[in-house]
């Protein structure tokens, strides 16, 4: 009997997490969408994965705590007994932004605490499973994909805390990659650029006009569609000589242009 393929997506509710769980189990994976508070959209996401034929299961778990973790990981295993592809995409922005001479510790502390501490302590427990599971099954073959930002080397001085934590997940990237290859583990970070959600639909008049006057070689927002087919040809096995890699998905924007 083949076995299912599941995936794990964090953040999964909405925006960019929305869209890699849909592309994930239209290309025929069962998903897992872990979400913080949104049981709702959530649900909502649980039940597209559905429509498209594939089982789905929604989990609340805040990332940043440790306990909450542990609960999460035992319940998608206890579902669905092993997890073929980890997608770390959880992450928040500074609930206020400050200039990096104001800003203050208990932001760094909970941005850091989600977008880089959490997946960092997630992908230790889920990779002791993956370890264990290709000792079982040689033919499997996992992969862990970050999801980063464009922010993880560009200057944003308003979010000092956000742009370091992405820096953070792209040293994380390489050390799991280096660490995990000897299993036949493959780990990946993606980097989206501007992408259109509602998290950036407060900058919309921005970034238009910076899209008309060219920030970005490709003249349109991302979608996260445009991140979740990257998401899909990584888990797929498209880059099977590959680890550590970093794919960006930015419209051309991490270019240096004269």
């Amino acid at each position: 009997m083949e076995r299912s393929r599941v995936a794990v997506v964090t953040g999964g509710s909405r925006g960019i997490g929305r869209g890699i769980a849909l592309g994930l189990a239209g290309a025929g994976f069962d998903v897992v969408v872990n979400y913080n508070r949104s049981s709702q959209a959530a649900e909502e996401v649980a039940a597209k994965v559905r429509e498209l034929g594939r089982k789905a299961l929604a989990i609340q778990a805040d990332v940043s705590v440790r306990a909450d973790r542990e609960r999460f990981v035992d319940a998608v295993l206890e579902q669905f007994g092993h997890i073929d592809v980890l997608v770390n995409n959880a992450g928040v922005a500074p609930e206020v932004r400050a200039d990096i001479l104001e800003a203050t510790e208990e932001s760094f502390d909970r941005v850091i605490a989600i977008n880089l501490r959490g997946p960092y302590f997630l992908t230790q427990r889920v990779a002791k499973h993956m370890i264990e599971y290709v000792q079982k099954h040689p033919d499997a073959q996992p992969k862990i994909i970050n999801i980063g930002s464009n922010s993880a080397y560009t200057s944003s001085t308003s979010r000092g805390d956000y742009c370091i934590s992405k820096a953070g997940i792209g040293m994380m990237t390489k050390l799991y990659a280096d660490r995990l290859a000897e299993y036949g583990i493959l780990v990946y970070e993606i980097r989206p650029g501007i992408i259109a959600t509602d998290m950036t639909a407060v900058v919309k008049e921005k970034y238009d006009r910076l899209f008309a006057e060219g920030i970005t070689p490709i003249r349109r927002w991302g979608t996260p569609e445009d991140v979740a087919k990257a998401v899909v040809a990584l888990a797929e096995g498209a880059l099977p000589y590959s680890t550590g890699e970093v794919i960006n998905v930015d419209g051309g924007f991490h270019l240096h242009r004269l």
